[in-house]
């Protein structure tokens, strides 16, 4: 296998390519309330206000995709197959991102916003899965650290370049002789589709699906497992993982509503309240990679468990500070404890998964967290009116819920070695072959033999 800086090279092409979709999505979370109070759309609002619309047209992406990624997560399993899943949701993307151009009435963009929710639903958890079947188990935590840094990297430039391109028109130029004239919202609507024509082409012809069985019908549901089995413990761990991650995201997105309220607590403009939103995203930009790395090295628990406890003090900190940039140290830390989360935890469930079942064990995370950024702002919005600490102490303390649930539902599954092992500095624990045990049998979790050997360290 070809790795490029510790992981494989498709895995690099993969990222580039979510990083490619990932700009042109979150260009419209600046272009599409522009758009939505421009004279370009206009139509029967329902009673609803344009702030309201606003809120609903955002909130779809997520809202349409998250219960939906089990089941394309399960049927890619099913048909043994990521890449044409990857693929048709793309095309949709780039279609939907054309068609905003022409769109004239608010129904339109709640149907469009629908379809690229649908969209999302087919690319993220199977491009997760991608990763973990092009991964092994010494190097999982390192592909999803990577993996994320890049989407990340998408997501934080596409909202600064959907502003600069949307403020920058109207353009003029001439095309093959032709007098050609775009509006700033066009160009934006243009170029979001773009970038998910070159994420095609990327994962065209540089994705390979792997060499996986198809799942049998009878061999398990794409019902969610929310229990443990056999006296594991109370939650099965992967759902337990889900409800940590969903914790996470809904303590980081409180932050996102508040823009008004923070801007008049602390005095500032809303510049200093977008590098304090930012900050969060750096953090997770420098460390998931270095993080996910380390996890192959130490394990995944540890981190995850060290992660969720931060989130208590930096989430608190947000609903008490009253300086900026105290703000913005704040969430950068909380990043830091994001960081330490998401990745380990994509790591530790897909050393869980069984090969032919990564789709849909991982959709159980991606889903979580995808609720978990949809409910934060609404909560935030509701709860606020009781005092502007009271959606930070709620949030810190369902993070305080997701380290006790580390600490009593997730187990290490990762063979960390000997005493003598480099990936490890733990004394007493022997390999395997020497005739020590790994630090959880995945046999007595009742997993099957393919698991056994990707907890034993084999190669997908």
């Amino acid at each position: 296998m070809r790795q490029l800086f510790g992981v494989d090279r498709q895995v690099l092409a993969l990222a580039l390519a979510r990083m490619a979709e990932s700009v042109g999505n979150s260009f419209l979370i600046v272009v599409l309330p522009l758009f939505i109070r421009s004279e370009f759309v206009s139509g029967a609002t329902f009673g609803l206000t344009e702030v309201a619309i606003t809120g609903i047209v955002l909130a779809l992406f997520g809202l349409v995709n998250s219960p939906l990624q089990p089941f394309t997560g399960r049927l890619s399993d099913r048909v043994g197959r990521r890449k044409i899943f990857v693929l048709t949701g793309l095309v949709l993307i780039a279609t939907a991102g054309i068609a905003y151009a022409f769109a004239t009435k608010y129904w339109h963009l709640v149907g469009l916003r629908v379809i690229q929710g649908i969209a999302g639903a087919l690319i993220i958890p199977t491009t997760v899965a991608l990763v973990n079947d092009l991964a092994s188990d010494d190097n999982r935590g390192g592909s999803m650290g990577t993996y994320n840094t890049f989407r990340l990297v998408g997501f934080g430039v596409g909202p600064i370049a959907g502003g600069a391109v949307v403020g920058a028109g109207p353009y003029s130029f001439e095309l093959g002789g032709l007098a050609v004239s775009l509006s700033g919202f066009d160009a934006a609507f243009y170029f979001a589709a773009s970038t998910a024509l070159v994420s095609f082409l990327l994962v065209f012809f540089t994705i390979r699906d792997p060499d996986i069985e198809p799942a049998e019908p009878e061999d398990s549901s794409s019902a969610i497992r929310v229990f443990g089995r056999d006296g594991d413990g109370l939650l099965d761990p992967v759902f337990a993982l889900g409800v940590v991650s969903f914790f996470m995201a809904l303590g980081i997105a409180v932050f996102a509503t508040l823009g008004g309220p923070v801007n008049e607590r602390l005095g500032q403009g809303e510049l200093m309240f977008g590098l304090q939103f930012a900050a969060f995203v750096l953090a997770q930009i420098l460390l998931q990679a270095p993080i996910g790395r380390a996890t192959d090295f130490y394990g995944r628990r540890r981190f995850i468990l060290l992660g969720t406890v931060l989130l208590v003090p930096t989430t608190l900190a947000q609903g008490f500070v009253l300086n900026s940039w105290l703000m913005v140290f704040a969430r950068f830390a909380q990043g830091v404890a994001g960081a330490m989360v998401f990745a380990p935890a994509l790591a530790l469930a897909g050393d869980l998964a069984s090969p032919d079942e990564s789709g849909s064990t991982l959709s159980v995370l991606t889903m979580a967290f995808g609720f978990g950024v949809a409910a934060g702002p609404l909560l935030s919005g509701f709860l606020v009116a009781y005092g502007f600490a009271v959606p930070f102490i709620f949030a810190a303390a369902l993070a305080g819920v997701g380290a006790v649930i580390v600490v009593t539902q997730v187990e290490e599954v990762l063979d960390l070695g000997g005493p003598d092992d480099p990936k490890t500095g733990d004394a007493g624990t022997e390999p395997e072959s020497l005739g020590g045990e790994t630090p959880v049998d995945a046999g007595e979790r009742g997993l099957d033999a393919d698991a056994d050997a990707r907890t034993d360290g084999g190669n997908d």
